[in-house]
């Protein structure tokens, strides 16, 4: 096999309570990319459609995460990529990860797949730390993985994947803003009073439990973030308004996709979910800010090869 295509999902990270470890994995919204083999013996990018990004793969995310999968492999092998974006940069729901996920990804099939999707992790979080300065496995880890994912340790890496109930569906409204996760990280205290933290890992286990019980009325009380979100929340129009009328329309509960500026809330059922975007809807209407809203199943599938460009 010469070449493959594929579809990067969107993902969303941290997932109210868990900063940095926790993220999942939406189905039907995310990016294509064509990967072919090449006798350059470099990584290159020839296209990107959608958005003004860096074809210099070493300046861009898919191609810096390209180029540490080949370095520990030790491979020349040249490999081309075209990238079409349909998550915009800086909306708070993987673009960035989408690249790195896609890129590994693709590279490690053609080659015969010589790591796992675990061990891909690490690459693509070279990718991640390109685009925000940090490596971090929130967002790349449920792109490759699929369903929700548990960062346990960054150092050493452990990543584990966890249960999805079948009910769980997530809507999020993107406000047509940008913010940029390194700057969305600057606001950040480096210390925790420990009370918060000592709420924060309850609701980060509550969560867990949650997903693994299948008890959607715990998985709504452990969506609570006492840390980030009162700082990052700033950053973002009508922030508050969104989760009260999210929450008002049925919402397990909701918070700041990755950095923002997009909103999420997690919901049982389809029907509940598209309520929750109507709410979210009527808050943004007469904002002034251009807005989208998705409803979305949670995947069971990461990045994944597609014949025709689609999921």
């Amino acid at each position: 096999m010469k070449e493959l295509r594929i579809f990067c999902p969107a993902t969303i990270a941290n997932v109210a309570c868990g900063f940095d470890v926790l993220g999942l994995c939406l189905d039907h919204i995310g990016d294509e990319m064509v990967v072919r083999k090449t006798g350059s013996g470099q990584v290159t990018i020839s296209r990107i459609e959608g958005q003004d990004l860096p074809l210099e793969a070493a300046n861009n995310v898919a191609g810096v995460s390209a180029m540490a999968l080949l370095k520990a492999l030790g491979s020349k092998q040249g490999f081309d990529m075209e990238i079409h974006k349909k998550i915009k940069p800086g909306s708070g729901i993987g673009s960035s990860a989408a690249s790195a996920a896609g890129a590994v990804f693709a590279i490690n099939r053609l080659l015969g797949e010589p790591f796992t999707l675990n061990e891909l992790i690490p690459f693509a979080m070279e990718g991640e730390k390109l685009a925000s300065g940090a490596l971090h496995a929130d967002n790349v880890a449920p792109a490759l993985l699929g369903g929700f994912s548990l960062v346990r340790s960054y150092d050493p890496l452990d990543v584990i994947r966890l249960h999805t109930p079948g009910q769980l569906y997530a809507t999020i409204i993107h406000p047509q803003i940008e913010v940029k996760t390194a700057d969305a990280r600057s606001v950040l205290k480096h210390s925790v009073p420990l009370k918060k933290a000592i709420a924060q890992w309850g609701n980060v286990g509550g969560l867990v439990s949650g997903l693994y019980t299948e008890d959607y009325d715990l998985i709504g009380r452990s969506l609570h973030d006492g840390i980030v979100e009162p700082l990052r929340s700033l950053l973002i129009p009508r922030f508050d308004q969104v989760k009260q009328a999210s929450a008002e329309a049925g919402a397990l509960g909701s918070g700041i996709s990755g950095s923002g500026p997009s909103i999420f809330a997690l919901s049982k059922g389809e029907h509940t979910a598209k309520k929750v975007a109507e709410a979210m809807t009527q808050v943004y209407a007469d904002s002034g800010v251009a807005f989208d809203v998705h409803v979305s199943g949670i995947s069971h599938e990461g990045v994944r090869p597609t014949m025709s460009g689609t999921p």
